[in-house]
């Protein structure tokens, strides 16, 4: 493993952009969210990923020049197309759109579809709720994941995001898969193994083994079949709102591309009581802390409580990098 300072990657990261046409604005957003997604703790959707996010746009997968344009609007609702631009530019112009519609209408609808993956999805939820909104968002995926009782792969991992504003902002950040492929990914190249079962090997044995799942392609939906029934929700309803690729129409190609995705912030302030809204929240959680644990000395944590103190530790030590990954973006 290797610790590197924040701006040295930053710079890194803008060079490989620059060199493949990104203009220098976008090169520097799409930098800074990656090392961004790792400085808060997110590695396997940070850093990591921005490997393949290069070999995306060699393939000629990922447009560089590419921004969204509209397709219909009604109200609160937007329907855009992504024209296979970067997944993270798009997103940010989504999750800002559905911002500004909640301004005037409470609520926004953005949905995008024919896109690129936006790698971590609660980054969009924290920028949302650390400017006062509440966000819920998703996308569909090419289909990595079996039905409940099924053994082939007909659903994706369909990640959902969550997120309720306040200074340390709470944010949900899930794949229907037990654990993400990324997160997969991240434990084979650490070469650990994973804290609960997480899908099964090739003889259909439960696994801790991040290699065998990955082998076998047969993680577990969380929940079980509540998991599964979800990602089918989820992919029909970012399917029907974006007017986008399905799953099954995304696993036709040779790599995951033009996904549908959805944002929509809701703007406390048009809400009733506003003024309670946080006092509501404080107790809440602090009768979700008064937890017992399981184990003595164990802090019951809520989604995104440990973000902060990460990015401080982070920033302090520098972001850790297994040296493969680090090594592979220096020889793009």
């Amino acid at each position: 493993m290797l610790r590197l300072p924040a701006t040295t990657i930053i710079e890194t990261l803008i060079n490989k952009l620059e060199s493949r046409d990104f203009e220098e604005q976008k090169a520097r957003t799409i930098a800074e969210i990656f090392v961004q997604n790792s400085l808060e703790g997110v590695y396997s959707h940070g850093i990591n990923r921005f490997p393949r996010f290069l070999d995306y746009v060699d393939k000629g997968l990922v447009i560089p020049d590419a921004s969204p344009s509209i397709k219909s609007k009604y109200n609160a609702v937007q329907q855009w197309d992504g024209n296979r631009g970067p997944g993270i530019t798009n997103a940010l112009f989504s999750v800002e759109s559905a911002m500004r519609l909640s301004e005037h209408y409470g609520i926004g609808c953005v949905a995008l579809a024919n896109t690129n993956h936006w790698m971590r999805g609660g980054t969009y939820g924290r920028i949302a709720a650390k400017k006062g909104y509440i966000f819920i968002g998703w996308t569909n995926t090419i289909a990595n994941l079996p039905a409940w009782g099924a053994i082939d792969r007909r659903l994706g991992n369909n990640p959902l995001v969550m997120a309720i504003p306040g200074d340390n902002p709470i944010v949900i950040d899930m794949a229907m898969s037990q654990y993400s492929y990324g997160k997969l990914e991240d434990k084979k190249l650490k070469n650990e193994d994973l804290p609960l079962p997480g899908g099964y090997d090739t003889s259909g044995a439960l696994s801790i083994n991040p290699e065998q799942i990955l082998e076998s392609g047969r993680p577990i939906p969380v929940g079980y079949w509540k998991g599964a029934g979800l990602s089918l929700l989820l992919d029909l309803m970012s399917t029907i709102l974006a007017d986008g690729l399905s799953t099954v129409e995304l696993s036709k190609q040779k790599a995951e591309s033009g996904v549908s995705q959805v944002f929509i912030c809701i703007n406390p302030s048009k809400l009733s009581r506003t003024r309670s809204i946080a006092d509501s929240i404080k107790v809440i959680i602090d009768d979700y802390k008064k937890s017992i644990p399981e184990e003595e000395g164990v802090n019951i944590i809520y989604p995104g409580e440990r973000t902060n103190d990460i990015v401080s530790e982070n920033e302090r030590l520098g972001i850790p990098m297994v040296k493969a990954v680090w090594e592979e973006i220096l020889k793009y």
